[in-house]
């Protein structure tokens, strides 16, 4: 069931598209896939647990995978695991999730659904995207109708073959019953929207590859039907680190958790080597002008790093030039102009605020240790000008304009506003 090229390339334009682009990881059978996918509009969908209220960039490469369903004439389904959150996916991980409760789960839900109307068209046309909840359907099964009617469809002899199980195994590290029943949740998913959507191919990142192969032979053997997978290599940089975290954390989708022009910042440091891949998977630049910038070298890279982060923050945000302009006069000019993440800090803390707390509520620091560190090597600058006191307290004299502005080194910057 692992990719293998067909010798003429793909017929399809969804496949040809990835292909390109550099999607293509694996799949259970590409031939017949691609020959479904030449016969009419097809249905596919991609599962996203609630883990956060947002979304992060490591969830970019599904998302894009359904906009590019979408836009080659076909119908997404983006499938929220209300349910399924509740479990935890095992997938690759060396302990459980916390699990969460249904108030987390909702206001999660509510975080990650504003995602997706950036990047898929929402309708009642034929190929509009739809979204569904898992919840709809697993939160009302009976536990024994279903380990009777669906169990003896399952091996364990086979799920323990799963990637994901086997090393958590091997290194012997716990894995509850609770989350060994999560691919066969992932599996009852994909039929239920089989039976109700016509959906006969679910995408995913490649940790997820024992899961989907589960649901396709479930499939087959629940109903007789003849399913598809396809995965997209995870998202790593070319020197093999799983890509997803700035200085600061974790790099979000949604603007509340992570302000557009740090999101910008993050794509606008993308290293050399990795900016012909990215614009190929986060934009839809035609592939002539990505081949023309990717060849670029030296200060002229950075160009194209400039329109990699240009693109895929318009897509992600819909925001216009002012978003690269900013962060331009930042990165070039070493300004600090209006727009840039503004923290509020309470009234009564004025005139008596440690410039370390100071650090740490503005997200520059994830300690006071480490505050104290940046102070003492000179990389930390309030309003502009360098401090190496790490007892300074701020007052109202640092007031400028009505906000006080910390920086750790020339990327970097927050506003405090009293209030």
């Amino acid at each position: 069931m692992i990719l293998s090229p067909q010798p003429t390339g793909p017929r399809s334009d969804f496949l040809r598209t990835l292909s390109e682009r550099g999607f293509l990881h694996q799949c259970t059978d590409l031939a017949a896939l691609d020959s479904w996918l030449c016969s009419g509009a097809g249905t596919a969908y991609n599962g996203f647990d609630l883990t956060a209220d947002s979304l992060h960039v490591g969830h970019l490469i599904p998302i894009m995978m359904l906009r590019w369903f979408q836009k080659t004439g076909n119908k997404p389904i983006a499938l929220l695991g209300g349910a399924t959150s509740r479990l935890g996916d095992p997938s690759f991980r060396d302990t459980s999730r916390p699990l969460l409760n249904q108030e987390q789960i909702t206001k999660n839900l509510i975080g990650i659904r504003r995602v997706f109307e950036r990047f898929l068209a929402f309708g009642d046309n034929p190929t509009d995207a739809v979204m569904v909840n898992n919840s709809d359907w697993l939160g009302g099964l009976n536990y024994l109708d279903f380990l009777r009617d669906i169990g003896p469809h399952f091996s364990v002899n086979r799920m323990l073959t799963s990637e994901s199980v086997r090393q958590r195994l091997e290194r012997e590290q716990s894995l509850s019953l609770l989350e060994f029943n999560y691919m066969v949740m992932q599996a009852y998913d994909f039929h239920i929207l089989a039976e109700s959507c016509g959906c006969l191919l679910q995408l995913g990142g490649s940790d997820q590859w024992g899961n989907i192969v589960s649901g396709v032979e479930f499939g087959r053997r629940i109903g007789g039907r003849t399913l598809f997978g396809l995965t997209a290599p995870l998202l790593t940089t070319t020197s093999g680190a799983k890509m997803g975290k700035s200085v600061s954390g974790a790099v979000w989708l949604n603007a509340d958790r992570l302000s557009p022009y740090e999101f910008w910042q993050f794509w606008r440091n993308t290293g050399d080597t990795d900016v012909g891949r990215f614009l190929r998977l986060f934009t839809e630049l035609p592939l002539g002008e990505i081949a023309r910038l990717e060849v670029l070298r030296d200060s002229e890279i950075n160009e194209a790093k400039k329109i990699l982060a240009d693109q895929i923050t318009r897509l992600c945000h819909g925001l216009d030039a002012a978003v690269s302009e900013t962060s331009r006069r930042i990165f070039e000019a070493g300004e600090v102009p209006a727009g840039l993440p503004m923290v509020r800090l309470p009234h009564s803390l004025r005139g008596a605020f440690p410039l370390v707390d100071a650090m740490v509520v503005a997200g520059l620091a994830k300690s006071k240790s480490e505050a104290r560190r940046l102070i003492v090597g000179g990389g930390v600058r309030v309003n502009g000008g360098s401090v190496k006191d790490e007892a300074l307290r701020l007052g109202d004299s640092d007031i400028q304009n009505g906000v006080i502005r910390l920086s750790v080194g020339k990327k970097r910057h927050v506003l405090l506003q009293p209030v």
